[in-house]
């Protein structure tokens, strides 16, 4: 598990150090720019879970394959994971152009709009590389080699933080862009990392082997519908918890730009840490997925139980760092010594003060998903996400912040009741095919 996990991980980290990167130098333009930027990010975020959670079911189904000795099924699987992120991709592309209209209609500030066009206008051109690099992510990982998609986000992480620095600012003689180029750093990095991994896996073995390109027009309906089937309740279920997690921002909106900055500044450290399970979680997936090819019970659960002991482990660390660094880390996002920065620095303080209670279950949550896909088990743990995160947390945390005028803090406690409700809720799922000793029985070429 660690050797597969440890370069998957370390991908789930350099991808967020690529958000980190943007949200850290547009924070320097000012709390109005990075709120506008916020709410943009969240748009594109729910669109991006969706075709990413879509395509997510090409993991499971491919490891599955391979752990079962069916290399064509690996390529065939493979292909119509990009038919599926084309099928995706093109209507999110036109949903996104209506993003202001769609702020203004939920109150967003309205002085935030402008900054939100700005960098929604050349950050949405960047869904379709992410989901196809997605797809190829998981070709990779299926074959228990995840190394190659380290090695082009490792890459792509200072590339990314030097155009950002060119385009937002100006340097190295580009123009001065700002928002508009924090978006557009974003989209040539995406598309010359999908350009990358898609070079390797076609040049070099063992992944040459596969021919992935081989009779790419060629339709295969039931793999596409497979994928569909699958993926869909994923992204569901993604949906369910960015939609969580981004509802608040729309509502912490409602408490002026301060609360916005500071919640996204505080959401940061939570989104860095959960990298490491959600990377246990993919490895659990595949892991899962190679023992159900090969029908061997014993190992498929053992990965996922593995999994979760990792998870528990690290995130109960995580969580001691967040009660001993919480200022020094809210610092790199905002410049302290400016005095109208203050409520934003104290406010995004506060906030991840709250995250200490939560990081254990937002790990165990995730890493239970992980090893729930690898048995093709993702229809229930929508419902069980719709429950945690709307039923419990969303609306507990609206109660708190209105009724009982909590504010931002009641959102924040919110968090901790649905993350706490989806990790005992997927874990107890998880247990119950453990015990009835479940595998689900895979598709066989024709």
């Amino acid at each position: 598990m660690s050797r597969l996990a440890w370069p998957i991980v370390l991908t789930q980290l350099a991808w967020v150090g690529m958000l980190t990167t943007d949200t850290a130098m547009i924070g320097r333009l000012g709390a109005e720019q990075l709120a506008g930027a916020t709410l943009s990010l969240m748009v594109f975020f729910l669109t991006y879970v969706i075709c990413f959670g879509v395509v997510t079911a090409t993991a499971s189904l491919a490891s599955q394959a391979f752990g079962a000795r069916q290399p064509r099924q690996v390529r065939r699987i493979t292909r119509q994971g990009w038919w599926v992120t084309i099928a995706l991709t093109i209507p999110m592309l036109v949903a996104m152009g209506y993003t202001t209209d769609v702020l203004a209609l939920m109150g967003q500030p309205e002085k935030t709009l402008p900054h939100a066009a700005a960098y929604m206008g050349t950050l949405m051109w960047s869904l379709l590389p992410a989901t196809a690099f997605t797809v190829l992510r998981n070709f990779v990982s299926a074959l228990g080699r995840p190394q190659p998609a380290l090695w082009v986000m490792l890459s792509g992480v200072p590339l990314n933080a030097l155009l950002d620095y060119g385009l937002i600012y100006g340097n190295f003689g580009l123009p001065r862009l700002e928002l508009v180029g924090a978006g557009l750093a974003t989209t040539i990095i995406n598309i010359m990392m999908f350009l990358a991994l898609m070079a390797i896996a076609v040049f070099r073995k063992p992944f040459s082997r596969y021919a992935i390109l081989g009779r790419f027009w060629r339709p295969d309906w039931a793999q596409f519908r497979q994928i569909f089937r699958i993926g869909l309740p994923i992204a569901g279920t993604h949906l369910m918890v960015a939609g969580f997690f981004i509802g608040t921002v729309f509502v912490i909106g409602s408490f002026g730009t301060e609360a916005i900055a500071a919640h996204m500044i505080a959401i940061q450290l939570p989104h860095i840490s959960i990298m490491i399970p959600m990377g246990l979680s993919q490895a659990a997936t595949v892991r899962v997925g190679h023992a159900v090819g090969r029908r061997n019970v014993e190992a498929a659960y053992r990965a996922g139980w593995t999994a979760t002991a990792m998870t528990v482990c690290f995130m109960t660390m995580m969580s001691v760092v967040v009660m001993l660094v919480p200022e020094a880390f809210v610092k790199l996002f905002i410049d302290a010594s400016r005095p109208e920065n203050a409520a934003v620095l104290n406010l995004a303080v506060s906030f991840l003060f709250f995250a200490v209670f939560f990081q254990v279950a937002d790990g165990i949550q995730e890493v239970m998903s992980g090893a729930l896909r690898g048995l093709n088990d993702t229809v229930i743990p929508m419902f069980i996400a719709g429950i945690s995160y709307w039923g419990v947390g969303l609306a507990t945390g609206v109660w708190l912040a209105f009724y009982r005028d909590l504010q931002g803090v009641g959102l924040w406690l919110g968090f901790i009741f649905g993350l706490s409700c989806a990790a005992t809720l997927l874990g107890w799922r998880f247990y119950r095919f453990f015990k009835n000793q479940h595998l689900p029985s895979i598709q066989t070429p024709t």
